[in-house]
């Protein structure tokens, strides 16, 4: 019995509570209702398309820019000058690109006079003196200082005009953290 009586006052609280809800948001509603009315979905038409002039192809008589026969300067025979020898055994300085290649220090003989410098590749130390062949461009140590090996490298004629070999200088400068370890040599 005391069940029924619980259940009979939940229904009626709930008819309440549906009851006050009924009319609240019809203003709401209304308004909705009249402004979707109004509103239409419209597509704008596609824009007409201009077309393009016709243009004559008048350049077939003049060279193709896309071909592969590109204009290059006539190459001249060389006449002479530094050319490498390429009988002679390779040293093994001559195996690294020369921007691998870094001069950490120098080492000298009193008695000789002679000054070996003191290169790092691939954390491998090698010694180089003057004469020595160092870098892939045919480059011999023309002098060693205390802060950089002066190289002469050969290399083909950077202009392309001719087919000569011509020699240019390159240096190796003395890298800044190894000069204070060089001191006590």
């Amino acid at each position: 019995m005391r069940t029924l009586g619980s259940l009979s006052i939940l229904m009626i609280l709930l008819l309440m509570l549906a009851g006050c809800g009924e009319g609240e948001h019809d203003d709401i509603k209304q308004w909705m209702a009249e402004s979707s009315r109004e509103l239409r979905g419209r597509v704008l038409p596609i824009p007409e398309l201009k077309p393009f002039p016709i243009v004559a192809y008048e350049a077939l008589d003049q060279m193709d820019p896309f071909s592969s026969n590109r204009v290059e300067p006539e190459k001249k025979e060389g006449g002479g000058g530094a050319k490498p020898d390429f009988d002679r055994p390779r040293e093994q300085l001559e195996n690294f690109p020369l921007e691998t290649i870094q001069f950490i220090g120098v080492v000298s003989n009193a008695k000789t006079k002679v000054r070996h410098s003191l290169v790092q590749v691939d954390g491998v130390v090698y010694q180089a003196r003057k004469g020595n062949y160092m870098g892939q461009n045919f480059g011999r140590i023309a002098e060693v200082t205390d802060n950089e090996i002066i190289l002469k490298e050969i290399v083909q004629d950077p202009s392309g005009q001719t087919t000569d070999w011509v020699e240019r200088r390159m240096t190796l400068q003395l890298q800044e953290g190894a000069q204070g370890k060089e001191g006590g040599k």
